[in-house]
């Protein structure tokens, strides 16, 4: 009896100690940099270390809750376990971020407010430290109630509440681009339509050239190898334009043509090896399925990378120009990014995804729709497509956004194909009313068992018979039973709604919250 109780109690602790130690190790990391900034000799100052240690709090977030967005599927459809996904996605984020996040950075945001309008280096330190604070807390706030939420928006809102707040202080509102502030409110309908509209269409293009066909296997041998050259164009193209944008300046043309080669190497070296494996698995879905397990690897690795390149600058970009207005005393537009901040960035992204990031890769796999390898390629593919459309169309895009709206589109999609198999079903059903059910059963099996242009026959034959529905009658009560059997919810409404309140309120919170924090600051440093 008391060894019962004992083994109650050690499972009772064993979640609170858990939770120990990634605090503990979340504040060994705070308090290294810390320690860092104090002993590097020089003069040290209050702001800069406070600063530094705000950064550091800010990439652990960014780790915990946007490289969710690179592995989730990759997870969910069991790709890749969750100790394979963390440990790929922590080095990738991390050589992005060292060997492409550039040596500078942006001191405002997306060009949120105007540099001009903040000439006082304290109040620019302010507003910064404020901004960056924000963004920081409203990203642990979303990863506690499992919401996906875009980092860039967090800190945009950060900055712009800052520097309202620091507008108001001036006695003036002018410091802000409010032409900015809508192309952010216009990506929060381009980015998921956008991204689930392209996943959607990958998903219908698979079933169609694959999963419909009897032979799946055979029709695989002629498509995986196409859509993975695809894939090696996109992911190149991609990664590129953005992921290596800060050491390799390359337009559109040469991104896409660097691409074309690899698509064209990849259909070369895939096609005899996706024949080979096809021998080697059952003609099913579960067969095909195993084909894109390898390259979803790959998309959460390069995807892993471009975040580490490009997102970083969310972390750091606010302390490098903390950092700049401390060390040479002036506000810049521009500022240069020391190694120990990068450092900062890449490490606290890593860590914080490896501490805290289990939850939201769960909440991306599996909490919003039911994910297997060749959806989880369509998302991947979302991910890399819009980003480059977007680019060249010059519309403003989120990356969090984009997967998310990508996982919806195919769990959408699937609903539709559900409800309209089921509306074939009861058109079949209606047809044969009164015939004997073993040839009814057997109808239904030949229906399913035949590819799409053949299902589209059959029921354009029935619908010609004389015997149609018109001449055939189910009860009210019959007809909801059969739509209610084929009529399924494949994405979790309550996760939908959840997600869409986070991306609408992530700005305004964040950017209250910077005000706050502004004036709470100001007050304190003001003699």
């Amino acid at each position: 009896m008391e060894l019962e109780k004992l083994l109650e109690l050690e499972q009772a602790t064993h979640r609170g100690r858990r939770e120990m130690f990634r605090l503990g190790t979340a504040l060994l990391f705070l308090v290294g940099i810390i320690l860092y900034i104090t002993m590097r000799g020089g003069e040290i100052s209050v702001s800069l270390v406070v600063a530094a240690m705000i950064g550091g709090y800010m990439a652990l977030n960014i780790g915990a809750n946007d490289v969710a967005n690179n592995v989730g599927p990759a997870v969910g459809s069991k790709a890749l376990t969750l100790t394979g996904a963390i440990f790929i996605a922590a080095i990738f984020e991390a050589a992005g971020a060292l060997i492409a996040g550039g040596d500078v950075v942006g001191t405002i945001k997306s060009g949120i407010i105007h540099p001009s309008a903040l000439a006082d280096r304290e109040v620019f330190i302010w507003l910064m430290t404020a901004a960056l604070l924000a963004g920081a807390l409203w990203l642990n706030i979303a990863t506690a109630s499992g919401a996906p939420v875009s980092t860039t928006h967090s800190i945009v809102g950060g900055v712009l509440g800052a520097g309202i707040a620091a507008g108001i202080a001036a006695g003036g509102w002018g410091v802000a681009d409010w032409n900015q502030v809508g192309q952010i409110v216009a990506s929060w309908i381009i980015s998921p339509v956008l991204g689930g509209l392209i996943a959607a269409g990958f998903l219908y293009l698979i079933k169609r050239t694959i999963t419909y066909k009897p032979d799946m296997l055979l029709a695989s041998r002629k498509m995986v190898p196409l859509l993975l050259a695809l894939m090696a164009w996109a992911f190149t193209t991609y990664l590129v334009m953005k992921g290596l944008k800060e050491i390799w300046k390359v337009s559109f043309g040469g991104a896409a043509l660097i691409g074309l080669g690899f698509a064209v190497a990849t259909q070369v070296i895939t096609r005899p090896r996706v024949a080979a494996a096809s021998l080697r698995h059952e003609n099913s879905k579960q067969g095909v399925n195993k084909l894109f397990t390898l390259p979803l690897i790959f998309s959460a690795a390069l995807l892993s990378f471009a975040h580490g390149a490009n997102d970083v600058a969310n972390a750091v970009g606010p302390l490098a120009a903390i950092n700049e207005a401390v060390m040479h005393g002036a506000v810049a537009a521009k500022a240069s990014i020391p190694v120990w901040v990068m450092l900062v960035g890449a490490i606290g992204i890593s860590l914080g995804l490896a501490l805290y990031g289990p939850k939201l890769i769960k909440t991306v796999g599996s909490g919003i729709t039911e994910l297997d390898q060749m959806r989880a390629f369509c998302i991947a593919m979302a991910a890399a497509i819009t980003v480059i459309v977007a680019s060249q169309l010059g519309l403003p895009v989120s990356s969090t956004h984009i997967a998310v709206g990508a996982i919806f589109g195919v769990g959408f999609l699937r609903e539709y194909i559900k409800a309209n198999y089921g509306r074939m079903i009861e058109t079949i059903e209606e047809h044969h009313l009164g015939d004997d059910r073993e040839i009814v059963e057997a109808y239904l099996e030949k229906f399913h068992r035949a590819d799409f242009e053949e299902k589209g026959a059959m029921l354009a034959r029935l619908r010609e018979s004389k015997q149609a529905v018109a001449d055939s009658h189910l009860s009210k009560k019959e007809r909801k039973g059969l739509k209610n059997i084929y009529r399924q919810e494949l994405v979790k409404r309550s996760a939908l709604m959840r997600i869409i309140a986070a991306w609408l309120i992530t700005v305004p919170v964040s950017a209250f919250m910077a005000a706050i924090l502004f004036f709470t600051i100001r007050g304190m440093m003001l003699p």
